[in-house]
């Protein structure tokens, strides 16, 4: 079968930069700036960053459903372009609201939320039931999913790493508003990006799924392996959402070096733009599954290790953080990976197109996880007496500090060990010895 052309490749990697932005700026900067710019307390914060997000958790499913429905007619391609160009208008709403009174600018902060998680189920819910659709060999699908790892760690670096530098270098209210317009423009990027890279593909054909959206969601978390993919990377996702939002507190509090945050976050990320092929090569000999578990456990250990943060020299941080990104590459690019395999076995063993509900019930878990995140981190600052204001002067207790750590370190690497023993029954003998051969970085 002819391979997917370089410009379909490329166009559909790009969606990853308005996913892989918005995935991860609310999830580094609206906590802090829930509590150190509009002065909310801590559990309520996490709260605030939750909730909308929950949102999801009902309406990605919804909007697989619907995007099933319309595929056969007008394909997924229109919800890359309303979605995408949404969620830009929300993320840029999100904060520039009013800076007081308290109440009236959490209102807003929800509202706003609310409003992006809408937008992103739009865009990604289809988004990621692409790959499925697009072709139906495995390896083929697997040097898609690379592509869109490969561009997915270049965004999630350049939002990540350069939203507090802009913050910071502005400064106060003003400066979060600057960083909200600059990471906008990357998530229109993006979607354009995928929108016009999908142009004129070619569609596998598969009749929609008959029967209403709850015997959908049935069957869909019927099929064993998709829900054991699913328990494994929702945890992981709690694990990665608990570290993310811990990283600028981490700077600050723990570090005692504010500009600390974009370095650590780059130490995180960065190693994935080396490490891919290398676990891509790891999974052609020993097989997807095996190197989903290897890389999990880089993850873990290297988390575990960071409880020494604050107490070693502070390279020893950024290294043992680095460490952790190099595991996290791999547990980035293997449930991809991995996803669209299950969803065309599916489609082929009961010939119903259900990738959009599967994708959508993946969204939400997924939006679930890094949502959740944030709120256990809320929660462990709230216990460890952290003390939310407007003001830079306030001195923390040492049991925030304590706080922070373990919401970095401990608390995610239990995670990521607890999800690999949903991941323990996934996959036929053929299914886990299933190769990223032929696989190509661009």
């Amino acid at each position: 079968m002819r391979g997917l052309s370089g410009r379909l490749r490329f166009g559909y990697a790009l969606g990853g930069v308005a996913t892989g932005s918005f995935g991860t700026v609310p999830g580094l900067l609206l906590l802090p700036y829930l509590t150190d710019t509009l002065g909310i307390a801590a559990l309520a914060a996490g709260l605030i960053v939750f909730l909308p997000k929950a949102v999801d958790v009902v309406l990605n499913p919804l909007t697989g459903r619907v995007s099933d429905r319309l595929a056969d007619r007008s394909g997924r391609r229109p919800f890359l372009l309303v979605g995408g160009l949404g969620l830009a208008v929300g993320f840029v709403l999100l904060f520039w609201g009013p800076q007081g009174p308290a109440a009236f600018a959490a209102g807003w902060v929800v509202v706003a939320f609310t409003l992006c998680a809408v937008a992103y189920s739009v865009f990604q819910v289809p988004y990621v039931a692409l790959p499925a659709e697009l072709t139906d060999d495995p390896r083929e699908r697997t040097v898609l999913l690379t592509w869109r790892v490969a561009v997915l760690a270049v965004a999630i670096l350049a939002s990540g790493a350069t939203a507090p530098v802009i913050r910071d270098a502005v400064g106060g209210a003003a400066g979060y508003r600057a960083m909200a317009l600059a990471v906008a423009g990357l998530i229109v990027v993006g979607a354009l990006g995928a929108w016009w890279g999908t142009a004129g593909a070619s569609v596998r054909s598969v009749p929609s799924p008959v029967g209403g959206l709850a015997v959908q969601l049935r069957l869909a978390l019927g099929v064993a392996d998709f829900r054991r993919l699913l328990a494994t990377f929702v945890l992981q996702a709690l694990a990665i959402g608990c570290m993310l939002a811990a990283v600028d507190y981490l700077a600050r509090e723990v570090l005692g070096s504010p500009g600390a945050s974009a370095v650590l976050f780059a130490c995180f990320v960065g190693p994935a733009l080396l490490v891919t092929p290398l676990w891509r090569q790891v999974a052609d000999r020993t097989g997807k599954k095996a190197g989903y578990r290897a890389s999990s456990l880089l993850l873990a250990a290297a988390a575990l290790g960071l409880l020494s943060a604050g107490h070693t020299p502070v390279a020893v941080t950024f290294a043992l953080t680095a460490l952790a990104g190099a595991g996290y590459a791999g547990c980035q690019l293997f449930p991809l990976a991995m996803l669209p395999d299950t969803a065309a076995d599916d489609a082929t063993r009961t010939g119903e197109n259900r990738v959009g509900v599967l994708t959508g019930i993946w969204t939400a878990g997924e939006t679930l996880g890094l949502a959740t995140g944030p709120a256990v981190l809320a929660l462990l600052l709230a216990l460890g007496g952290y003390v939310s204001s407007r003001s830079d002067q306030v001195v923390q207790p040492a049991s925030a500090g304590t706080a922070i750590t373990v919401g970095f370190s401990a608390v995610p690497a239990a995670l990521i060990l607890l999800s690999l023993l949903a991941l323990r029954g996934y996959g036929s003998p053929a299914r886990v010895r299933s190769t990223t051969e032929d696989v190509v970085m661009p």
